[in-house]
């Protein structure tokens, strides 16, 4: 029998009434206004998010074309969507001109195509006209008011959701969470301009309690957190059925106050409206997975990779998942597909050497954690792992090196490296330190495989007990 000179191609079967939403094209003139035509983009598609019948590509998987000379059969392929939504946006002073069209991905041809003219203050009707036009065109059977979705929090002055553009603009492009304060500015502009934009005070809650888990003292850590909560309680009292409300909420009562609690509840609210949302995926599912609860969050968050497959957050959240399931094989290949798509970010190569701790390789953990050896995360890895093979002098030399640069905002790390030396006393000492200080880390305690040597322990029971994980 003669030998297949190859297999023929497989036939692309996407989803259906799935969707990409490309960046827009800025026709304005001005590079300057790119912010606003990226911004648009997403708010599109985040309104076609909002219909539960679509399932639509996320936007950091979306955005990764940009300024990139791609054919829209590979985009789609590469993003498993069954039609992409692109266009351009033109800003005058007070007036913006959209053309839109819509795109089969199997057959090439276009589904729907128009333009619009609209004042500045129109753009939320703008967005549910176009969504529900794009929804129209692929047979969706919208279900329920759309425009009360898409409108949802938004604002109608202009120059309110400028500046809410331009805050969404900096957190994107952030390298290091001394960016976010720019994005706080911006977001803290829009409130101002309209005080009532439920949007602009829970994406401001989610920026200031990413800050505020960084900072270096005790009080900049307690002051962010309590601004943090107070916006996403802002935010829910002007827009109760507004899901990114209830993530700053439950983002804050998770790593700000400790009330896991209030966290799971929020999340599963979130979850429940938003059932689409990639970050709600994302961060809810990582939250259920430290919780214990498994199959809910490896659930959770292997969909968002499905709806956000070229993030970098997305297999970040995975993998976590997948180590504090003990998964530690997939945790890794988690872990690969992070550093594919984002060689430099640092967190990786620490999480990645100790998901091969965890697998018994001692010497792919150390590698690993030793390609970036001046992160914190990298610090706390290597202080485990070089005790483990017997490199003591250089074990204490690395946690010596994170207690300089950390002090006792890392007293959970610490924790853990003591655990895994043997010496409980002083790690059950550095995590009733923890306590005290109310360290955002110790939402990892129910799960951690470095924990695992204090289980048993009174003091440890006890710590449990006090931060009440939900049952």
């Amino acid at each position: 029998m003669a030998a297949r000179v190859g297999a023929a191609p497989t036939a692309f079967n996407p989803p259906p009434h799935s969707i990409a939403v490309l960046p827009f094209v800025n026709l304005s003139g001005d590079k300057d206004q790119e912010y606003f035509s990226d911004g648009l983009t997403e708010e599109l598609l985040n309104s076609l998010a909002e219909i539960n019948e679509l399932q639509v590509a996320a936007r950091t998987s979306a955005f990764s074309f940009k300024g990139q000379d791609n054919d829209i059969g590979m985009i789609t392929r590469k993003l498993n969507v069954g039609a992409v939504l692109e266009g351009s946006v033109r800003r005058s002073a007070n007036t913006i001109r959209i053309t839109a069209q819509l795109i089969n991905a199997v057959t090439g041809f276009h589904l729907w195509s128009k333009s619009y003219d609209r004042d500045l203050g129109d753009v939320l009707k703008l967005q549910t006209e176009i969504a529900t036009a794009v929804a129209s065109a692929l047979k969706v059977t919208l279900l329920g008011d759309v425009a009360a979705k898409v409108e949802l929090g938004g604002t109608r002055n202009p120059a309110a959701f400028d500046a809410y553009l331009r805050a969404a603009k900096a957190y994107s492009s952030i390298h290091d969470t001394k960016d976010l304060s720019a994005a706080i500015a911006a977001y803290t502009e829009a409130i101002r301009l309209d005080p009532q934009y439920a949007l602009a005070f829970a994406a401001r809650s989610i920026t200031v309690t990413s800050l505020a888990a960084e900072a270096q003292t005790a009080a900049a850590v307690r002051e962010g957190f309590d601004k943090a909560q107070a916006d996403a309680r802002q935010a829910l009292a002007l827009a109760p059925d507004l899901a990114q409300a209830h993530i700053a909420l439950a983002y804050v009562s998770e790593l700000g106050t400790l009330d896991f609690t209030q966290a799971s509840k929020e999340y599963e609210r979130a979850l429940a409206l938003a059932p689409g949302d990639a970050e709600v995926l994302r961060k809810g599912g990582s939250f259920a997975a430290r919780m214990g609860y498994f199959d809910a969050g490896l659930a959770a968050t292997r969909r968002a990779v499905v709806l956000d497959p070229l993030a970098r957050a997305t297999h970040s959240a995975l993998s976590r998942a997948l180590y504090a399931a003990r998964n530690y094989q997939e945790a890794v290949a988690a872990s690969a597909e992070v550093i594919s798509l984002e060689p430099d970010y640092k967190t990786t190569y620490g999480e990645r050497g100790l998901a091969y701790y965890g697998l018994g390789d001692l010497e792919r953990a150390r590698a690993s954690c030793e390609t970036k050896p001046d992160y914190w995360h990298s610090q706390q890895c290597l202080a485990v792992i070089y005790d483990k093979l017997g490199r003591h002098a250089d074990a204490e030399a690395e946690l010596a090196k994170l207690k300089a640069a950390q002090g006792d905002t890392d007293a959970y790390q610490y924790a853990t490296i003591y655990a895994q030396w043997g010496d409980l006393p002083k790690a059950l000492e550095w995590l009733e330190t923890a306590l005290r200080l109310r360290d955002p880390g110790l939402v990892y305690l129910k799960t951690d495989p470095l924990l695992n040597p204090l289980r048993q322990e009174p003091r440890f029971k006890a710590i449990v007990r006090e931060l009440k994980f939900p049952s």
